[in-house]
């Protein structure tokens, strides 16, 4: 039986982890952990997830890490070098899902790398991993002939634009076409008043890839990856319909993480989609 302990237990991905936990055999729920001060504290998880009590409460106390075999993150990215520092001392492996990481955090997460087994991914989606392979593979079969356009939609709550998703799909596009993804990626907010999307192909040159943001209603996530030239444009896209489907790649990850050796993983390597 694997024991997991959830940071970050009153937002929405945890309480799909939850329901996604008792409906895996083999799994149980060790920990859930909330900022103190936070409503859902003293609540008991599976409540909080609107399924049946789990008969674990949540709890402001990161020392409760270390009831689990493995620690599950989807908080935000302040949060990150408390949450990092609590699984280095119980010597936990460590699977993060939070998004907007800066430089700051990811240098915590590589140091930290060098005690504990990590598995950090923008998005834990299985579809979507296997969408980063598939957009690196057709980049590095197309190359620089085609425009790259990545749309991604998200709801409104969403904090950071471009997604961490977008960001990681334009790097995996700019791998296969042998580019340094910062130098030329250009990010397209939607703008009230205009044509979301819209763009001035004539006027662009191949190399650069072209991220589009759009914050609407209560849309989970959407990614579309688009290569264009005279003749055809390739697309390939995925929908989520649920958080459970993060949910569910995060517990895959849990599983896959521990017994390690330390060092920082992606769902790429969970997957084992590095070859693809």
């Amino acid at each position: 039986m694997t024991s997991i302990a959830i940071i970050g237990a009153g937002g929405r991905i945890a309480h799909a982890l939850v329901r996604s936990i008792g409906r895996t055999p083999g799994l149980k729920l060790a920990a859930a952990i909330e900022q103190a001060g936070h409503p859902a504290i003293g609540k008991d998880a599976g409540t909080a997830a609107g399924v049946n009590p789990v008969g674990v409460a949540i709890s402001s106390d990161l020392h409760g890490v270390a009831l689990a075999d493995v620690i599950v993150d989807f908080t935000l990215p302040s949060a990150t070098p408390g949450n990092v520092e609590a699984a280095v001392r119980a010597g936990k492996p460590l699977v993060i899902g939070t998004t907007g990481l800066g430089d700051k955090e990811k240098a915590i997460l590589n140091e930290a790398a060098g005690k504990i087994a990590i598995v950090s991914a923008p998005n834990m989606s299985l579809g979507v991993n296997l969408l980063f392979a598939m957009a690196k593979k057709a980049a590095t079969v197309l190359g620089l002939g085609y425009l790259v356009d990545i749309d991604e939609t998200h709801h409104i709550h969403k904090k950071d634009a471009p997604s961490g998703t977008a960001l990681r799909l334009g790097e995996k596009v700019a791998e296969g076409r042998g580019q340094d993804f910062k130098s030329v990626m250009v990010h397209q907010p939607e703008t009230p008043g205009t044509e979301a999307g819209k763009v001035d192909r004539a006027a662009r040159q191949g190399e650069k890839i072209v991220i589009h943001s759009s914050r609407i209603g209560e849309v989970v996530g959407d990614h579309l990856v688009s290569f264009a030239c005279e003749g055809e444009t390739i697309e390939l896209a995925h929908h989520a319909w649920s958080r459970e489907s993060f949910a569910m790649g995060a517990l895959r990850a849990a599983q896959w993480v521990i017994g390690r050796q330390p060092g920082l993983y992606d769902m790429q390597d969970v997957l084992d989609l590095k070859g693809f």
